[in-house]
């Protein structure tokens, strides 16, 4: 599955303490799933969750649902892709699709509505129009690798240049 020049994407592992008797992600795991992906995407996008906080702004989930299409099981890498789908007055919804990597095989799309309040009083405010442009262009292209995978790749170690040794005296 290639990624590449798809929306924002976190790769993740799934942990066996995620799965239930059915030897299946248990159905409440997507929303954790979804709140991680949404905490990468505001990273990627704004700069990070405590940005938000650390200029007064929050956001409270007042909306999640979640579709399911296929299995993910233990080990499996999900793709989750988030894009943000409508910007309101006061509110955004994200929507994620949940896909098993490397297959592309949907799992299940999820969407979120988040409603902007002050974060020191929890008050509905407008979504500022610089987030409002920062959603709006997402992250196109950004992958988060979360899963673990280790790259086939040989680690260069750069040899230092002749000036930075030092002979001992």
């Amino acid at each position: 599955m290639d990624i590449s020049g798809s929306p924002f994407t976190l790769l993740l592992r799934v942990r066996f303490c995620e799965c239930d008797a059915q030897k299946v992600v248990f159905n409440s795991k997507y929303g954790e799933y979804a709140d991680v992906a949404m905490t990468e995407f505001l990273r990627a996008t704004v700069g990070g969750y405590a940005k938000l906080l650390a200029v007064g702004i929050d956001t409270q989930v007042v909306r999640l649902t979640t579709d399911f299409k296929s299995p993910a099981r233990f080990d499996d890498v999900l793709a989750i892709s988030v894009h943000t789908s409508t910007i309101g007055n006061t509110s955004f919804i994200l929507a994620m699709e949940m896909k098993h990597h490397p297959t592309g095989r949907l799992v299940g799309t999820t969407n979120v509505t988040y409603v902007m309040v002050t974060a020191s009083e929890h008050q509905k405010m407008r979504v500022p129009e610089d987030i409002r442009e920062l959603l709006t262009k997402g992250a196109p292209g950004t992958v988060v690798n979360q899963a673990g995978q280790v790259s086939q790749e040989p680690v260069k170690t750069p040899t230092p240049p002749a000036s930075a040794t030092t002979t001992a005296g």
